[in-house]
């Protein structure tokens, strides 16, 4: 994943709005109109999401029948998630260091 991918990934992660529909489109297809109910916003203020989810490769689109469906497409999702999983073992590690000088800390000094 490039550099800019990623940006639009996180990007589109922003926002609310957007991760409430990802939650959605996880259990299955929806249409516009489906997604429109979920919020006290417009059709097309849903449909702008839906263009950033789409640009950053997280969401497709299909027709099926007289049905534009939105589809969740995790794969960005696993990339951007592999991409925090190095900060999160540094951030493991940085506790674990912690942990061994507060450990050291409270023992007693030795003769006393």
């Amino acid at each position: 994943m490039t550099d800019d991918e990623l940006d639009a990934v996180f990007g589109a992660l922003a926002d609310p709005t957007r991760r409430a529909i990802l939650a959605r489109l996880a259990r299955g297809d929806a249409s516009v109109n489906e997604l429109t109910a979920m919020f006290a916003m417009s059709q097309p203020a849903v449909s702008r999401h839906l263009k950033v989810l789409e640009r950053a490769g997280l969401v497709s689109r299909a027709q099926q029948g007289t049905m534009r469906l939105s589809h969740l497409e995790a794969g960005p999702l696993r990339e951007a998630t592999d991409w925090l999983a190095d900060y999160r073992a540094y951030w493991e590690d940085s506790f674990a260091r912690l942990d061994a000088i507060l450990a050291e800390a409270d023992d007693p000094p030795a003769g006393t």
